[in-house]
Formats: C-alpha cells, sequence, structure tokens
C-alpha cells in the first residue's frame, strides 16, 4: 500500500524540496500551505497524480481534522522560522508555530506517525568546547527557539513521534530564504564582494536541504525503530565558525572582502558543536559537503540575476 504523507508549509523553502523527494521515493504526497509569501514553488509537481495541493491555514481546525484523517504520515513544517521573524509578530509565531502543532497531535490517531522538525537553536547558550547531543539540556533564549522547543516537547510526549533537531540548513530552493547564514554569506560574497561579521568564532552546525529531505524519507522507512526520541540532524565536517564559513567561501568567491566587527548579536546566542551520533546509529549520515552547497549557490545566484532595486 502506498503511504499517504501530508506535509504543511508544504510550498516553503523546505517543503518544497521535501514533497519532490517524497513522491520520488513513491509515497502520495499531500501539501498545505497558506501562500503568505506568495510563492508559487509546486507547479511542478501538478502533473504528477500521487501529488495534490490545499490552500489553507494549518490553524484551520475543520480543514486540518479532514485533511490528517486521509494520511499516514504528518510532516508539520509550517512555521514561522527565525528569531526576527517571531519577534517581529509574537502572536502569528505562538499560533503557528505551537497551538497550530497542539491541534494536529489533538486530531490524529496515535497510529498516525508525526515526524516534527525543529531546530538546534534550542540548546541556547553554550560552551563551543561541549558536543550537544539529545541528553543536552535544551535552554531556547528567543521566542522562535521556545515555541518549537515546547512544541517538540508536547509531541515526545504522546505516541509515534520523531522530532528532527535541524542544523542550519543551505542550498537553492524553489522558496528560496537568503537570510539562513551559508544562503546569505555566498550571496553578499558574489553580490556585494564583502561583509562585516559580528561573533566571528560562534560555532555551529550545517546541513544541505537535500539531506534534510532524504532524513524525512529515512524515519518514514524506519520509523518503528526510531519512534518516541530527538535527533540531532547536521554534517558531521560542518562544526564551523563564522569565521571558518566566509573563509571557506573565499575559496570560491575570490576577492571576497571580510572584515570582523562586534556590531550585532545572534538573538539565539548559537554557539555550539553538535553531535550526530544518534542518528548514525539509527542509520543516516549526510552526504552533501558545505563545498558542495557553496557551489550550488554559485550557481543559482548567476540564475537570479540582477537585484531588482539595483542599477548594476
Amino acid at each position: 500500500m502506498t503511504l499517504r504523507v501530508l506535509v504543511t508549509g508544504g510550498a516553503g523553502y523546505l517543503g518544497s524540496i521535501l514533497c519532490e523527494h517524497l513522491l520520488d521515493a513513491g509515497y502520495q504526497v499531500t501539501a498545505v500551505d497558506s501562500l503568505m509569501f506568495g510563492q508559487k514553488t509546486l507547479f511542478h509537481l501538478c502533473a504528477n497524480p500521487f501529488f495534490d495541493f490545499v490552500l489553507g491555514d494549518v490553524r484551520d481546525e475543520e480543514l486540518m481534522r479532514r485533511l490528517v484523517r486521509e494520511v499516514d504520515v504528518i510532516i508539520p513544517l509550517a512555521a514561522i522560522v527565525g528569531a526576527q521573524a517571531c519577534q517581529r509578530d509574537p502572536w502569528m509565531a505562538e499560533s503557528v508555530n505551537l497551538e497550530a502543532i497542539r491541534l494536529l497531535n489533538r486530531l490524529r490517531s496515535r497510529e498516525q506517525l508525526v515526524i516534527y522538525p525543529t531546530t538546534n537553536s534550542g540548546y541556547g547558550t553554550k560552551s563551543c568546547e561541549i558536543y550537544c547531543t539529545e541528553d543536552t539540556p535544551l535552554e531556547p533564549i528567543s521566542l522562535y527557539g521556545q515555541t518549537k522547543v515546547q512544541a517538540e516537547s508536547e509531541l515526545l510526549e504522546t505516541p509515534n513521534v520523531i522530532t528532527l533537531r535541524l542544523a542550519t540548513v543551505f542550498g537553492m530552493s524553489p522558496r528560496m530564504r537568503l537570510d539562513l547564514l551559508v544562503n546569505h554569506f555566498v550571496y553578499v560574497a558574489v553580490t556585494d564582494g564583502y561583509i562585516v561579521i559580528f561573533e566571528k568564532d560562534f560555532r555551529r552546525n550545517y546541513i544541505h536541504i537535500r539531506d534534510v529531505a532524504d532524513c524525512f524519507s529515512h524515519c518514514i522507512e524506519n520509523s518503528e525503530r526510531m519512534v518516541g526520541r530527538p535527533y540531532n540532524v547536521g554534517l558531521d565536517e560542518a562544526n564551523l565558525s563564522k569565521e571558518e564559513l566566509a573563509l571557506k567561501i573565499r575559496e570560491y568567491v575570490p576577492g571576497f572582502y571580510i572584515h570582523f566587527s562586534e556590531i550585532g548579536t545572534d538573538p539565539d546566542k548559537r554557539n555550539y558543536i553538535v553531535s550526530n551520533q544518534r542518528l548514525r546509529e539509527a542509520g543516516f549520515q549526510a552526504r552533501r559537503s558545505l563545498e558542495d552547497g557553496i557551489k550550488e549557490l554559485l550557481k543559482g545566484y548567476r540564475m537570479m540575476g540582477r537585484a531588482p532595486f539595483k542599477n548594476v
């Protein structure tokens, strides 16, 4: 029997890639999205008879009740993502990131699998000398981190749940995001030619967007032995400081000028090294390198052409 998967936020940065990967893996996929950014990222999937799209809000109980009862697996991607976006509209952040997850968890049967993506920024302020494992206490600082950590905690108290604590994601997507660190650094390298970096020694972990999509498929296929636990999802070779990341990008963008100055601070205080050992032991390991991602981004940014408001 073909498994049916519901992806909320399916037209977003990650969802646009994930829906395609799930279809390629043989699943039947329904994506629901409010299209709040006006994105048109899933047109290329419409010819696939195993794909369906619903325009709607994940906080709509009547809609979600109808969609949930038709699927076997639920992947709730819909979220107000990032500390700044949540700070701009705290009510929206609470209602989408937490209340909508509570709604989904209440509507589903306990036989339905939930694979929930959260963020490893939930580890909060940690020394970069410490490897954060899934047993490291969570100390989220921003509203974004707090809502994601609370949702994860409540989900894990119920059966048939896997949570994925994602490293900072990078790579091209039909619904591109330039606020993510690798994506942003590469973009300014090729458009501005310079960058000013604060907290240059702060470390974090990274992962390619297509490795994240592959990890969701792995969780579906191996759910029986993975449920009930959180998993860090990152690239073991990419526990890098901001300075190291910028210098790596300069290898591919000669002339990229890098300046360090304490002009700001990370609202999530991300400065830690993450262990992905539990996920490796569950049979999954990210395989796309940071270098692969940089080269991909450079190719993608050439397709973006001129910025609409720059006369260059």
